[in-house]
């Protein structure tokens, strides 16, 4: 009789991002916990980009004419999305364009307050307030406390953790 040889499946280990994911949805298993998720995440990492925004920064001559387009939130942004583009180069590349709509919003929100609006920072910090208030909210409802409680990393997880959603959705490796 030959022996038979039985080849044992393989599982592929998962990556850095996904055991993030796992380990984020964890605490986000109820429905209308992530649709508040849908909603306040995006508006908490507007708001703070915009807060992190207003903060002065110095004039740096030798930038000349493009001064005006460096500012502290340009170093948030870069060390995001190279934290992101480390755990996954598609989802990095997506929140690029999301932090660039999102800067636009921050630059109109810059010409509304030259018009006579609000203080920039002021609306940030409310809009930042009311959509931490809808996350606490939304983890009452889960039952669960914030992921990032545990880690802080998970404050950076939780936006590129709606865009896998995307990318599932649409047949994108991620």
């Amino acid at each position: 009789m030959k022996k038979q040889q039985v080849k044992e499946a393989k599982a592929t280990p998962k990556s850095e991002v996904d055991v993030l994911f796992d380990k984020y949805a964890e605490s986000h298993q109820n429905h209308t916990n992530e649709v508040i998720h849908w909603i306040c995440v995006p508006l908490i990492v507007f708001s703070l980009l915009g807060l992190v925004w207003a903060i002065p920064f110095p004039h740096l001559e030798f930038l000349g004419k493009y001064n005006g387009f460096l500012n502290w939130a340009s170093f948030l942004i870069a060390f995001s999305l190279y934290y992101y583009f480390v755990l996954s180069p598609v989802l990095s590349f997506m929140m690029l364009w999301v932090v660039g709509l999102m800067s636009y919003g921050i630059v109109q929100l810059e010409y509304w307050q030259a018009a006579g609006g609000p203080a920039q920072w002021t609306s940030c910090l409310v809009i930042f307030v009311l959509a931490w208030i809808g996350q606490f909210i939304g983890h009452k409802i889960e039952g669960k406390k914030p992921s990032f409680l545990d880690d802080v990393k998970f404050l950076l997880i939780g936006p590129i953790w709606l865009l896998h959603f995307i990318c599932k959705r649409v047949g994108i490796r991620y």
